[in-house]
C-alpha cells in the first residue's frame, strides 16, 4: 500500500492549488516566465560574450554583476544589438563591504557602494538590485548587534532605491555561507524591521530554500508578492535537472504566487557548492563549460514549465 511522506503530500498541494488557481482564472496563468540568469559566474569574460551565449539559448533577461566597472554606453549598446535587457543585478557584498559589520567605515563603504549601484542599474534598465544584509563568506556572527547595524545601514540607502526606482531584493541566504537571513521568515522579519516601502521585496533562492527551508513550494508561497526574482539551482548547485529539487514545484508555485507578470523573473545561478561563490566572480570564464550549462539549464527548464503548463 503506498503513503505518502510529508514532502509529498505537501507537493500534491501545491499541484492542486496550481489546478485550481488556474481554473478559476486561467488568463492569469497565459503569460510564460521571464527567464534571466546571472552573469557574474562568467567571470571576467567580455560583456558581449555573455550575452552572445545567453541569447544563443532563448533568453531575453540578464542579471549583471553588481559592480559598476563597465561603462553605461557600453552595456546599452551590446544590450540593443543582442535585443537583450537586464532584469536587475547581483549585489556582491564581501567582508569589507558589509551591511551588519561592527565597522562604521565597512557599513559606510556598503551604503556608499549602493548608492553608486542603484543609479547605475537604474541607467541600465535594471529593475532590482539582490542584498545580502550580512558579509557573503562569514557565517559566524560577529556579536548580537548584527541584524541591527545591517537594518540601519540599509534603511539610509532607502532614498537610492526610491530615487532610482530600483527595488531592494533581500535575499535569504545558507547559514554555511553568511550569518543573518537565513530563511523567508527572516527576510520578512528583516523587511519589517526596516518598515520602508522602498525596500521591500524578496530575492528567492531555490538551492538556499532547499537547505533551510522546510519546503521550497511553501517557502515560495509565503513570499507571495514581495518575491521579484527566483534564482535557479538544483540540490547540487549545478544546473536544473541535475539534481533532486522537484522543478515542477517551483514552476507551480512562482506561477500561483504572479511571478509570470513583467518585471518579475526566474534567473539561472547555478554556481557548484562554494562556501564564497564570489571567487567565480574574478575567474577567466570557462567557456565550453558555461556554454554546456546555459543550454542545458534553460533546455530544461523550458520543458518542465511546458509540461506544468500542460496540467489541467
Amino acid at each position: 500500500m503506498f503513503k505518502e511522506q510529508n514532502f509529498q503530500i505537501k507537493n500534491r498541494k501545491i499541484r492542486e492549488l496550481y489546478i485550481n488557481e488556474k481554473r478559476k482564472e486561467p488568463e492569469r496563468f497565459l503569460r510564460r516566465l521571464d527567464l534571466s540568469w546571472s552573469i557574474w559566474m562568467f567571470g571576467i569574460e567580455p560583456f558581449e560574450n555573455s550575452l552572445g551565449r545567453l541569447k544563443r539559448n532563448g533568453l531575453n533577461f540578464v542579471e549583471v554583476k553588481g559592480d559598476t566597472s563597465i561603462k553605461v554606453d557600453e552595456i546599452k549598446n551590446a544590450l540593443k544589438k543582442y535585443e537583450m535587457e537586464v532584469s536587475g543585478a547581483c549585489g556582491l557584498f564581501p567582508t569589507d563591504r558589509d551591511l551588519s559589520s561592527n565597522d562604521r567605515e565597512i557599513r559606510e563603504n556598503a551604503v556608499n557602494y549602493l548608492k553608486d549601484l542603484t543609479e547605475y542599474v537604474s541607467l541600465i534598465g535594471g529593475k532590482y538590485i539582490v542584498i545580502v544584509p550580512s558579509a557573503v563568506g562569514r557565517n559566524t556572527a560577529l556579536d548580537s548587534e548584527e541584524f541591527s547595524r545591517s537594518v540601519q545601514a540599509l534603511k539610509s540607502c532607502s532614498k537610492y532605491f526610491s530615487k532610482n526606482k530600483v527595488a531592494a531584493a533581500v535575499e535569504p541566504i545558507r547559514s554555511a555561507e553568511v550569518s543573518l537571513v537565513h530563511t523567508v521568515d527572516d527576510a520578512l522579519k528583516y523587511i519589517n524591521a526596516i518598515n520602508d516601502s522602498a525596500i521591500s521585496h524578496i530575492n528567492g533562492d531555490i538551492y538556499h530554500m532547499l537547505n533551510e527551508e522546510s519546503h521550497i513550494g511553501e517557502a515560495i508561497l509565503k513570499c507571495a508578492d514581495k518575491l521579484i526574482n527566483l534564482h535557479i539551482a538544483d540540490s547540487n548547485r549545478d544546473a536544473p535537472g541535475k539534481g533532486m529539487i522537484d522543478i515542477d514545484v517551483v514552476i507551480m508555485a512562482a506561477y500561483i504566487v504572479g511571478m509570470n507578470q513583467p518585471g518579475r523573473f526566474l534567473t539561472f545561478e547555478p554556481l557548484g557548492p562554494y562556501p564564497d561563490p564570489y571567487v567565480l566572480s574574478t575567474q577567466k570564464c570557462m567557456v565550453d563549460i558555461m556554454d554546456n550549462l546555459v543550454k542545458e539549464s534553460v533546455s530544461y527548464f523550458r520543458e518542465r514549465e511546458e509540461f506544468v503548463r500542460s496540467l489541467e
